[in-house]
């Protein structure tokens, strides 16, 4: 009876052990020690923004949201083929941190004071600007040009309002479901400009379809600093990441990533941002 009592209980011990095994480890990533060994590393990104984080037909991911997440988790103990990119909508990207979805994210995460509040931010690792997408051969130098012009963003965004209440209040606004459709309006000549950030902009132009056939009129409209968002508190996780952002730009790792995503637009990006330095 004895033997039996211990066997029993062995044997409940063990399915205890395997079923903590099954469940450990779902917080994206190694949390505790950032080295990779034989696990996977879960890094939210976008999906469908050419030049920053964009999934390829083939399933493959690029752009310079991609290559900085690579970079850093290569600096983390993580290989290419251990990182499991996860789409992180703009809407849910504190939620999906907070929930443990991912370890970090990577996605046009500008810093804010409320973001800040919910979110811890490694970087900034690139200032990008608001600024506006026009045909190469338009006459659009200035936002003031864009009174009585058809000025188009995303439903939802308010970059295109603050350039109507600000700028050029006489700018007939369009608000479209995403940039794609903003961008092909202004290839076919139903629209006059495209407004968001400037490094989403650049990296639509980039694409080899578009190559030659739009300019950044380079206006600088507002400042977003970029950061890699972490869940609040995982001081570890946030430190490591910017000694990797800092050895990425000393490297020139940081630059060749700029050119690779944004070359064929003419992007005039800023230096790299230094880590904790925010432009308001």
């Amino acid at each position: 009876m004895k033997l039996r009592k211990v066997s029993a209980a062995a044997a409940t011990a063990l399915v205890l052990a395997l079923t903590a095994t099954a469940c450990g480890g779902d917080d994206g990533g190694d949390s505790n020690s950032g080295s990779g060994g034989g696990d996977k590393i879960k890094i939210g990104i976008k999906y469908d923004q050419p030049g920053l984080g964009l999934k390829e037909p083939d399933g493959s991911f690029s752009g310079f949201d991609v290559d900085v997440a690579t970079y850093v988790a290569k600096e983390l103990g993580y290989e290419p083929n251990q990182i499991e990119w996860v789409e992180t909508k703009s809407a849910d990207r504190e939620n999906a941190l907070s929930r443990g979805d991912v370890k970090m994210i990577a996605a046009t995460y500008s810093i804010t004071d409320e973001r800040k509040e919910k979110v811890d931010f490694a970087g900034p690792y690139l200032l990008a600007h608001q600024d506006l997408l026009v045909k190469a051969d338009s006459d659009i130098k200035e936002g003031t040009d864009l009174n009585g012009k058809k000025l188009c963003s995303v439903t939802g965004s308010t970059s295109a309002q603050n350039v109507k209440n600000e700028i050029a209040p006489k700018a007939q606004l369009q608000e479209l479901g995403g940039y794609s459709e903003c961008i092909a309006g202004l290839q076919s000549g139903a629209l006059d400009a495209v407004t968001t950030d400037d490094a989403i902009l650049a990296g639509f132009a980039a694409q080899e379809q578009y190559k030659g056939q739009f300019k950044l009129t380079g206006l600088k409209l507002s400042n977003e600093n970029y950061g890699i968002g972490v869940k609040k508190g995982d001081t570890a996780t946030l430190n490591k990441i910017n000694d990797a952002l800092e050895k990425m730009v000393s490297s020139g790792a940081w630059d060749k990533a700029v050119t690779d995503n944004f070359g064929p637009a003419n992007y005039k990006n800023e230096k790299a941002p230094k880590i904790g330095q925010i432009v308001q």
